[in-house]
């Protein structure tokens, strides 16, 4: 009888430990969710862009406007695309959102930042 109990507990304690692994690895992190603000980094890349064209007149200061215009264009779906792997959760638009659940990570700096270095 006694080694009954002992292996009952041992079982209970292993299920326990397998469940708490279970929660901190697998479905935790999956319930992160990640918020971007892309209007925000729109009006700042337009900002710039409506910067840069009337502090430079010039048709060679346009082209370079427009170059990065252009850069920006090709950039921003593979910047998208890269946060939710790096940071292994679902990235969501934040005007998508009726509210901030608890559980949401802003990952606009993240964005910009990548938009920045070439």
């Amino acid at each position: 009888m006694r080694a009954l109990v002992i292996h009952a507990a041992i079982t209970l304690f292993l299920v326990a430990v397998a469940l708490l692994a279970y929660d901190r690895l697998v479905a935790r992190p999956a319930q992160l969710v990640g918020v971007v603000d892309v209007g925000e980094v729109y009006r700042l890349k337009e900002a710039e862009f409506a910067q840069q064209v009337t502090r430079n007149a010039s048709e060679d200061g346009r082209e370079k406007a427009l170059a990065m215009a252009r850069q920006f264009a090709q950039r921003l779906p593979q910047a998208l695309d890269e946060l939710p792997r790096e940071c292994r959760c679902l990235v969501v638009v934040r005007t998508a959102l009726a509210g901030v659940p608890p559980n949401s990570v802003d990952l606009t700096a993240l964005l910009k930042h990548k938009l920045e270095t070439p």
